[in-house]
């Protein structure tokens, strides 16, 4: 016997049916955390270098601030389709226990704004991302260390349509979340 506490019965609107994109989303996160370890031993191989060989790595700092926001934007979708995304959800079971169906309601219009805001986020990225390829735009030096930005700026415009896809996937689940409480009382 446990004494662990459940989780996922305490969230307010455990989708019972698993997100249909939650394997390629998580692809795209162990890419993220494939990039992340790769960056870590990066990073430390530049830290040696620069402190022991006196031969530092050149570009490391350019190349670990351009991939955070790539690796966000990789994880976004896992984080959604797992109901990891970080919320606070105090008000929302207040409203669950007295009215079911306005937090289902609730829950709905949650995954509606959030694809509707990655929606917009990967059409502003567009514009960005495809003038960055006609331009061949790098960051770093040239003549010593250049890199494309386009590869990042379109990790950004895929991770916001993956994100916004994976939130639209999980409404099927919460409109058959059933209208009713914990004690079984129906809306």
């Amino acid at each position: 016997m446990s004494n662990e506490p459940d989780l996922a019965a305490e969230t307010p609107a455990a989708p019972t049916v698993k997100n249909p994109l939650l394997g390629p989303a998580n692809v795209l996160a162990a890419v993220g955390t494939a990039w992340i370890f790769v960056l870590m031993l990066l990073v430390v191989a530049d830290v040696v270098g620069r402190n022991f060989l006196d031969a530092p790595i050149t570009g490391v700092a350019e190349f670990a601030a351009r991939s955070v926001a790539s690796i966000v934007f990789l994880q976004l979708a896992a984080a959604i389709c797992s109901g990891r995304m970080t919320r606070s959800d105090f008000l929302l079971r207040m409203i669950g226990r007295h009215s079911p169906g306005a937090l289902k309601a609730i829950e709905v219009l949650n995954v509606v704004v959030g694809a509707l805001l990655f929606l917009a986020l990967a059409a502003i990225a567009w514009p960005e991302f495809t003038a960055a390829l006609q331009a061949a735009e790098y960051f770093g030096v040239q003549g010593v260390y250049t890199v494309p930005t386009w590869p990042f700026r379109l990790l950004i415009v895929v991770g916001s349509v993956f994100a916004a896809l994976a939130y639209l996937a999980c409404i099927p689940a919460l409109m058959r979340l059933p209208n009713a409480n914990r004690h079984g009382a129906s809306a």
